[in-house]
Formats: structure tokens, C-alpha cells, sequence
């Protein structure tokens, strides 16, 4: 596939920029812009470890496809935010350091909008002795030929499966074709992959791990949610991360007090039954993973950016 960005369709919006001259949907151009660099503790186990000094090698990338209304990470992601600019040399020494910090893995956080400077970078880095797994650490909104040409850089995705419903996608991401997409996305992330592995210390070397965020009033879409993934892949060969920390401290507020609140069904986090329905819905279709308590529904877990 040819991740030209003078045209870009690297992700699903294909907005077509040429972003050499101007920013994409996304808002970002072709220069690399990072907001934090950082070893990150609160992933899932098997990718942040349980070694206080050490964690996952976060490299936050700055903008997003996405920009759902309740993005915890919306100082980062929005059109009109900045971050640092690095060169894609520059990019494969913050991985260099990152190792030698002690890193556990390459955390790329939202890096779609860079696909191919971070293709370049990785190269880079590995003729350069990084010897670490490198993750893609994404919203689950991937073309599928986007995801091939990492077949030589990524060895774990760690994607969102977030809606089954085109019309929740639409009115909370503004991407009605996101169950759609995701889903195909990731057959193809699977593909690449395979099962996951892990070595002796528990830490995954390659693999897919799928996360959820429960919505409150959409757990009927969360069940769906789950039914998909598990009729596409064989839930044994993958990880899933079901979360609770959803809280409504980010989401966007009322335009106008005229007008109808559009979020007003997601003014409020879940409840224990909500929780539990799509637990139990997860167990019985059989994943292996992780589960929140309702009790990470809290601003402690988003970094300070």
C-alpha cells in the first residue's frame, strides 16, 4: 500500500490532504508531533508489567482519526492541539531511550495518523539495536491496508473494538462505519500476529488484546460488541480488556441550553449492573483477560499531559 500523505487516505476518513501544505481530518500534517514520552504503568499486566521502576514505553502521538465526545485523552487529540516535533530520526532514538530506561515493550499511543514516518522509525531503531515488542495502541479505527504494511513493524496490537451500533459510532465518534471497520481491522491485525505469546515473566512478546469501554445506557451494545469479536476470531487466541473507568468528567457539554443534549444518556457512569451483564456476557462466550473494578471510573488513570 502506498501511505503517500500528499494524499492522504491512511486511515479510514481518507480526507484526501495533501498534508505536506495542511493538516488532515485529523489535524495532523506530515511532521511528527508527540505529547508525552513516558513509562507508562497503568496498562494491562502483561504490557506494563509489575516492576515500579521499569513499564510500557508510552510515546503519545498527538491528534486523532477519531474525536469521540468523551475522549480522556482530549488535550492531546483535538485538531487544534500541539505537541513537539520530531524528525523521524529522532523518533527512533526516543525508542533507543526508551529501552534503555528499561522499557518492557514500544507503547505507540494513537500513532495511525503517522503510519508511515513510525514504519520508518521503527526500522530505524532496530538497525539500531532496539530489540523490544513494539505495540499499536489504537482506537480500532484501522484500514485494513493501513494495518498490512505494519506486518514488519508491530508484534502486539493492542486495538478498541468501541460500538457495534453505526448509529452510536456516528453520534459519539462521528464515524458511522467504525463496527464495520474495526471489525475488519482487526481480522486483518489477527492475521498478522497470530495468538498470543508471552515470555517467562508473563510479558507479551506478540498477540492481540482487545479493549472494550463500557458506555452507561449502551450495554446492550457492549454485549454486541463481544458477540462480534468472538464470531470473527477464536476468543481463545486473544485477550480481552473490558473497562469501567469510563466517567463523564471529559465528555463534551451542551452547545446550547436551547438545545437537546445529544450525550445526555452518557451523563453519568455505569452501574454495578451494567458492569456485571457485559461480565458475564464476556465470560460466557469464553475470553481470557481483564476486567475493571467500577471503581477506575476515575481522572487518576489519564496521564498529565
Amino acid at each position: 500500500m502506498n501511505l503517500s500523505l500528499t494524499n492522504c487516505t491512511v486511515c479510514p476518513r481518507k480526507c484526501g490532504m495533501d498534508r505536506t501544505k495542511s493538516a488532515g481530518y485529523c489535524g495532523a500534517s506530515d511532521k511528527i508531533e508527540v505529547s508525552k514520552v513516558m513509562l507508562h504503568r497503568w496498562e494491562e499486566p502483561c504490557i506494563s508489567g509489575t516492576d515500579e521502576k521499569r513499564g510500557s514505553g508510552a510515546v503519545f502521538f498527538t491528534h486523532c482519526p477519531l474525536g469521540c465526545v468523551y475522549c480522556q485523552n482530549r488535550d492531546i487529540s483535538r485538531r487544534s492541539c500541539t505537541g513537539t516535533v520530531y524528525s523521524i530520526r529522532e523518533l527512533a532514538d526516543i525508542f533507543l531511550g526508551l529501552q534503555r530506561d528499561g522499557a518492557y515493550n514500544i507503547n505507540l499511543v494513537s500513532p495511525t495518523q503517522y503510519t508511515p514516518q513510525i514504519i520508518d522509525a521503527v526500522k530505524i531503531a532496530r538497525e539500531d539495536g532496539l530489540n523490544l515488542p513494539v505495540v499499536w495502541n489504537t482506537g480500532g479505527y484501522e484500514l485494513p491496508e493501513t494495518v498490512e504494511a505494519l506486518a514488519r513493524t508491530v508484534d502486539i496490537f493492542l486495538t478498541d473494538f468501541k460500538y457495534a451500533s453505526p448509529e452510536t459510532a456516528k453520534l459519539y465518534s462521528h464515524a458511522e462505519d467504525y463496527p464495520e471497520t474495526a471489525a475488519a481491522s482487526l481480522i486483518k491485525m489477527y492475521g498478522l500476529v497470530g495468538k498470543c505469546t508471552f515470555d517467562d515473566a508473563g510479558m507479551m512478546t506478540r498477540g492481540v488484546i482487545v479493549r472494550h469501554l463500557i458506555l452507561p445506557g449502551h450495554r446492550a451494545d457492549s454485549i454486541a460488541v463481544l458477540r462480534k469479536i468472538a464470531e470473527i476470531l477464536p476468543v481463545e487466541n486473544l485477550r480481552l480488556s473490558l473497562m469501567a473507568q469510563y466517567t463523564p468528567e471529559f465528555l463534551e457539554e451542551p452547545s446550547s441550553a436551547d438545545v437537546p443534549d445529544r450525550y445526555k444518556k452518557i451523563r453519568r457512569r455505569i452501574t454495578s449492573f451494567e458492569y456485571q451483564a457485559v461480565l458475564d456476557e464476556s465470560e460466557r462466550l469464553g475470553f481470557d483477560g481483564w476486567s475493571q473494578e467500577r471503581t477506575s471510573a476515575t481522572k487518576k488513570y489519564t496521564p498529565d499531559f
